[in-house]
């Protein structure tokens, strides 16, 4: 089993310590729901091939079901959101180098590990389809102590709801829609330890977890 871990099956309120103006989710799921256990973030260092030095990485490891009773296009995103409103995406700009220390060190329990490209296509339903990977985290600034990971691509619930930002005098356009689509999220909230010099290298700790619209 995952240390920390938590199993997700139903949905509750929205994410503390980030201000989303959004749609709460209901109680229940109204659409096809997977379900993940995952690591928290916990860091990984890795020399590069031609570097000199070391970098230090952030990475998450998870197993997702199917348990929904249908067979669902499987195409997951895992982005941070830090307490300065920075954004990291997941795999963004990681070299294959580090998943591959990230699946050596994990061999010995996780055997059918995938790379983050081979996870993506129909998930098929039962345990027996069930897929393991991680993905790869770009470290967030040492003055960061708080942040959330927000996960896409586990439900498919969905919310239609007005753009307050809408300009009518500049017509609709792909960056001023009059509506926006809201996705049901997994969000959960961090807070990292210590002090700058320490937090490059500190494990963050879990405080919260929900379902967001986002």
């Amino acid at each position: 089993m995952f240390r920390g871990r938590w199993r997700i099956i139903t949905a509750i309120a929205i994410v503390a310590g980030v201000a989303w103006a959004s749609p709460r989710p209901g109680t229940r799921p109204t659409a096809w729901q997977l379900d993940i256990d995952f690591h928290d973030p916990q860091p990984i260092t890795v020399r590069l091939p031609g570097d000199e030095a070391d970098t230090t990485y952030w990475y998450v490891l998870y197993t997702v079901t199917n348990n929904s009773g249908q067979d669902i296009p499987f195409y997951p995103t895992f982005v941070i959101v830090t307490d300065r409103l920075d954004t990291i995406e997941g795999g963004d700009g990681i070299s294959p180098t580090v998943v591959d220390a990230v699946k050596a060190r994990h061999r010995q329990v996780y055997q059918f590990f995938m790379y983050p490209a081979e996870v993506y296509g129909t998930l098929r339903q039962g345990e027996d389809n069930a897929l393991t990977s991680a993905v790869v985290f770009q470290p967030p600034d040492p003055a960061v102590n708080q942040f959330t990971l927000l996960i896409g691509g586990l439900s498919g619930e969905i919310v239609r709801i007005k753009n307050r930002a809408f300009d009518v005098a500049a017509g609709e356009s792909p960056d001023n829609a009059r509506f926006l689509m809201l996705r049901k999220t997994l969000a959960a909230d961090y807070h990292i330890p210590g002090d700058l010099e320490t937090r490059g290298t500190a494990e963050p700790m879990r405080v919260d977890l929900k379902w967001v619209m986002r």
